[in-house]
Parts: C-alpha cells; structure tokens; sequence
C-alpha cells in the first residue's frame, strides 16, 4: 500500500511540477527537481529530502546518504550510497554497486534494473511493466454539413479605362501638362524648336524615316551599352526627351498655322502651348480608336524624333562659314563673276 500510494504521489509531482528551476523545491518532501540536467551527491554529503528528476542523470557516491526517496522519470541512476526510502524508476535506467543500499521499497515501471553483488534492498522489490495506454475511443464521423450556397459575384467597380468620363479626364491633364511644358521650352529653346518645325514641313517622309529607325535601332543600341555598361539609362532618358521635344516642335508649328488660319497674333509662348494642347487633345482622342487608334500619336512621335535627329547631326555637319579676305589698297580686286 505504501509503494502504490508513493507511486501515485510521484506522478501527481509530474502533473503540477511546470517550469521549475533545475534545482529548486518539489512537491516531495521539498527535495530539488532536476529538468534535463546532471545531479551528483558527492561521497559523505547528505542529502534530506526527496530527489526527483525529469530526463536527468543521477550519481550517488559511496558513502552518500539520502535521507528520502528518488523519483526518476526517463532518466538515469547510478546508486553506490545509501538511501533512507524507495527507489522509484518510471522509463529509465538504474543500477546499484557493490556498496549501494535501499532501505525502502524498489519499484520500476518499464525499465532496466541492475544490481552489482553486496548490494541491499531491505523494502520490497516490484518490477511494472511499460504502462499500457488505453486505447483511444475512434470519434464518430463528422455529420455531412449542407453545401454552402454560392455567393453571386460582385460587379468590379469601373476602371479608368472603361469610364469615358475618366479617360476624357486623363487625356485632358496629358495635354495640359504637355501643353505647359511646350510653352517653357518656347522660353528657353524656341531657335531649336523652329529647325525642327522646318525639318518637318519641309522634309516629313526624311524626317519620319530617319524616327522609325531610331525606334527600331534603340532596343539593339541598349543593349549594347547593357553589356559594355555604358550609362543605358541616360540613352532611354535622351530618347524621351527627344521624342517629347519632337511633339513640342510639331505643337508650336500647329499653334502658329493656327493664329494665321484665324488672322490673329498671339504671344509665341501662348501660340506654342495651345498648338501642342491642341495636338495632344486631338492625338490621344484618335488614341481611344480600338486596334489603330495608337497609329496616330506613334506617327506623330516617330515623325518629331526623326527631326530632332536631322537636327542634331546637321548642326554637327554644318561647316563653319569664314568671310574672305579683304583686298588691300593695292592689290587689284578680283574681275567680276
């Protein structure tokens, strides 16, 4: 009766013993409590009170006394001393040496005992085998729960792209903002802008010509800088600003057609922007056309970078004009052509 009764004690300390320190006071007889750890009772120390261990190992010298009871849950003990109650085992390992005495009751529970010859156990010895876990009743079977009805699908609120009012008002802050940038760069390059304007009038199929190739030669020209490293992203840079200065230019010669078509002489800063204003309006209008309507602002696009380029390689070409030499007052001037 008593070893049952201590049996059942040392697993209620294993069911309210939680987050004890290594070696602090249980709730047997307040021994320590070894968590995973290394407990050694020195030859001639004493110990009082009871010892129990979780996944520990345990070394009782010779002629160390304790004046309690082991409790040894998955762990192991090595016994040479002398112990005052029972020895209790639940899934470990224990042995006793020559010297090693129990005076109280030996009790194992799945577990491996040996005991060296000169050994005592003066209690009772009771060998347990492995607890047997009792089998878990199956749970019954979930009842089928009733389908859950679709949920009808929820209209997507209208993009941009599908609202007219939100694409009118898309394409009118474009021209504006186009606009606006027109009439600074009529500030500041207004000379450039002319050529330009000229190159266009006067020579659009060169001017479109040369624009569809420098389209189609950019990609093979980026990648060429890509693999020499070779700044790449100030050529995508120059090639908008090209492009956006070539639709500048055509602005300013549609704003200038315009004021003369209606008799009227406007500011050039204010001809230049409402001319690219109203050749943004138009472009990006014709730009809502399915399938072809982008043709048009690229036609425009590829038409004013082919004039930036023509301008800037006959800036460069153009030679210098030197004026000839005055004759002196004695040197006989040059018969007449």
């Amino acid at each position: 009766m008593k070893t049952k009764l201590f049996i059942v004690l040392a697993l209620l300390s294993l069911l309210l013993i939680s987050a004890a320190p290594a070696s602090g006071g249980g709730p047997l007889d307040d021994g320590p409590v070894i968590f995973g750890g290394n407990y050694t009772l020195a030859s001639g120390d004493t110990l009082n009170g009871d010892l129990v261990v979780f996944g520990g190992n345990v070394t009782i010298e010779e002629d160390a006394l304790v004046k309690g009871s082991i409790v040894i849950f998955g762990g192991n003990v090595s016994l040479d001393g002398t112990m005052e109650g029972d020895m209790v085992l639940i899934g470990g390992s224990g042995s006793m040496g020559e010297n090693a005495v129990i005076e109280g009751d030996l009790v194992t529970v799945g577990s491996s005992f040996s005991r060296a010859e000169g050994s005592r156990i003066e209690g009772e010895i009771q060998i347990e085998p492995a607890i047997e876990i009792p089998a878990i009743p199956e749970v019954p079977a979930v009842p089928e729960v009733p389908a859950v009805p679709d949920v009808p699908n929820v209209p997507e609120p209208p993009s941009i792209m599908n609202n007219p009012i939100g694409s009118a008002l898309g394409i009118l802050g474009r021209s504006i903002g186009l606009a606006l940038l027109a009439m600074l760069l009529s500030l500041f390059l207004r000379p450039q802008m002319e050529r330009v304007a000229q190159i266009i009038t006067s020579q659009p199929l060169v001017a479109g010509g040369v624009g569809l190739l420098t389209v189609c030669l950019f990609p093979l020209a980026l990648l060429i800088l890509l693999i020499t490293l070779i700044l790449p992203p100030l050529l995508a840079i120059l090639l908008v600003l090209a492009w956006l200065f070539g639709l500048v230019s055509i602005g300013m010669e549609a704003g200038e057609r315009f004021t003369r078509a209606i008799d009227q002489t406007w500011p050039p800063m204010l001809t230049t922007g409402f001319g690219t204003f109203l050749l943004a309006l138009i472009a990006e209008g014709v730009g809502l056309i399915p399938c072809v309507g982008w043709l048009a602002p690229f036609l425009l696009g590829v038409l004013g970078l082919g004039a930036v380029v023509l301008m800037i390689f006959n800036s460069r070409a153009r030679p210098l004009v030197t004026a000839a030499p005055v004759p002196g007052p004695d040197e006989p001037l040059p018969p007449p052509a």
